[in-house]
């Protein structure tokens, strides 16, 4: 048999009030005086009083649900960016709804099909690599769906963005490279379609402009983000003819990681021979052996960002759109000490 949980008539009849007045307080009304609205949290609170969401969507048109669109679940950047997500959405009685892309543009669209008469207040998105626009997001925010998008956005989308600094970030892990005594610096990194591509692609090239270095086209190689593809992007830089690095910039740790591997296996000692740098500060890099240094992304506070805003726009439907870009750190290990 199904417990039975309070409402707000057992509050109403137990401070002897309407109903009308109980809701009026719990949703903070101007109407509702202090001490009234004190007595009906103080009474929800010993009453154990639990907001019925699915009643309360019916008359606000709110079913206090959250749409959270990713490319993955096992990887350690989206269960940070998660964390940060679910902190936030819990905080103001929210609850998320994972939806997992693969990284499939075909499936992000499906996915997107399908939310259209589904019951969500909103959309958090990191999109799926696409030859084209972003139209099934258009139509979303067209019929009134906020959506927000974090590290990988579609820029032709008018909506707010969260990111982290992936040009300055860049830009810090080959100078760095540099500094050490690299130079002939590889950057395998991951589709061409994607803005966070281009952006760490435009630093890689600053840093070596600014050190008076060639960019190399034998060096740049697109991939996918996995370690196997770090792996196999190795292999095309050391097995076909042309230059060889003494560096490798990765768009991400598991690339990282992938390439330290690939270089053990080749017998070339990484960091002494070639230095290998990452993006993320993946748990991981501490314990690969050698370390992987790598640029440290706050994903934890780009999924707070990210959820705080898509609350704005829940809220107020004329919010204009914000893109915020939060900072990077530098963290140095093993894989790059000469």
């Amino acid at each position: 048999m199904r417990k039975r949980y309070t409402t707000i008539k057992d509050i109403a009849k137990a401070l002897n009030i309407s109903v009308a007045t109980v809701s009026r307080a719990l949703r903070d009304k101007y109407d509702v005086s202090a001490a009234t609205r004190e007595s009906v949290l103080e009474v929800a609170r010993q009453m154990n009083y639990k907001p019925n969401f699915n009643a309360t969507g019916l008359v606000q048109q709110s079913t206090h649900n959250i749409g959270v669109i990713i490319p993955t679940i096992t990887n350690y950047y989206f269960s940070s960016v998660i964390t940060g997500i679910q902190e936030v959405a819990w905080e103001s009685n929210f609850n998320i709804v994972l939806y997992i892309t693969n990284d499939l543009p075909e499936v992000e669209m499906k996915i997107a099909q399908n939310l259209s008469g589904s019951s969500l207040d909103g959309i958090l998105a990191c999109v799926a690599p696409r030859e084209n626009d972003y139209p099934h997001f258009e139509e979303m925010i067209g019929d009134g769906l906020p959506v927000v998008f974090f590290d990988r956005v579609a820029r032709s989308v008018r909506t707010s963005k969260v990111m982290q600094d992936d040009y300055n970030g860049a830009f810090t892990a080959v100078e760095h490279l540099i500094e050490r005594g690299y130079r002939k610096i590889a950057h395998i990194t991951s589709s061409k379609q994607l803005l966070l591509t281009e952006n760490r692609l435009s630093g890689y090239y600053k840093a070596l402009e600014k050190h008076d270095l060639p960019a190399i086209p034998e060096l740049l190689v697109h991939s996918g983000f996995s370690q196997q593809d770090g792996e196999r992007d190795v292999a095309r830089l050391f097995d076909n003819p042309g230059e060889k690095p003494d560096a490798i910039f990765a768009v991400n740790d598991r690339k990282g990681i992938g390439a330290i591997q690939a270089l053990k296996k080749r017998g070339i000692t990484v960091g002494r021979e070639v230095g290998v740098i990452g993006f993320t500060n993946d748990p991981i890099s501490e314990i690969i052996s050698p370390s992987l240094s790598t640029i440290a992304e706050p994903a934890c506070e780009i999924g707070k960002t990210a959820c705080q805003l898509l609350l704005k726009h829940i809220r107020k439907s004329n919010f204009t759109p914000e893109e915020l870009t939060l900072s990077c750190e530098l963290i140095v290990r093993e894989s790059t000490n000469r």
